[in-house]
């Protein structure tokens, strides 16, 4: 992807996408972060692309306030835009663009000081950023949080962690969840069965 982005060549971004859609993604994320393309110009190719080619949401993967912009400009429906976090300049940078497109945001639950170990903190990190985004005008049903999968290669604790942080986010703020599910088995083998175990 980053070659072909590189190159220009649009053609294998379009298979790529038409492929995934195929295969039953609900979603398309769309990141054309790689070093020496202009981004900015790049993500409104790429999404118009996209967009004229299928009928699915569209979530723009940045950390860019610019690219972000130019890819909401473009994008059709109501997008989703990856992602903010508890950091506030984070918040006070992205958070006024989905709710000038009136898109919806996905937010982790980690801050400038990194991801906290515990569920419990997990959760105020997702309770500040629904305020804030409460604050700048952002319904709690466009905000998507992401309770972070990290993988039990390093931490044999990752995986309940992360379901604690769920059971928590469900009982006590009601949101909607998002979940990078395969990282709980990266570095491992076996990767399918362990993110089957994790899933279920």
């Amino acid at each position: 992807m980053a070659a072909a982005l590189l190159e220009g060549n649009l053609d294998y971004v379009a298979q790529l996408a038409t492929d995934q859609a195929a295969w039953g993604a609900d979603v398309l994320d769309i990141n054309v972060g790689v070093p020496g393309i202009n981004e900015i110009e790049m993500i409104k190719q790429v999404v118009q692309l996209v967009a004229s080619l299928i009928d699915i949401p569209i979530c723009l993967d940045s950390d860019n306030p610019e690219v972000l912009a130019a890819g909401l400009d473009s994008a059709p429906g109501k997008p989703l835009v990856n992602s903010i976090n508890g950091d506030e300049k984070k918040m006070k940078s992205i958070l006024p663009l989905v709710k000038d497109r009136g898109a919806a945001v996905i937010g982790l639950t980690m801050d400038e000081t990194g991801i906290p170990r515990s569920a419990e903190e997990r959760v105020a990190v997702a309770e500040r950023i629904l305020e804030f985004a409460a604050r700048s005008g952002i319904a709690a049903e466009d905000v998507i949080i992401d309770p972070l999968v990290l993988t039990v290669g390093s931490d044999s604790n990752a995986a309940r962690t992360t379901l604690q942080t769920i059971e928590l986010l469900r009982k006590a703020l009601g949101v909607n969840i998002n979940v990078g599910a395969s990282n709980v088995s990266f570095g491992l083998p076996d990767r399918g069965v362990v993110n089957q175990a994790f899933l279920a």
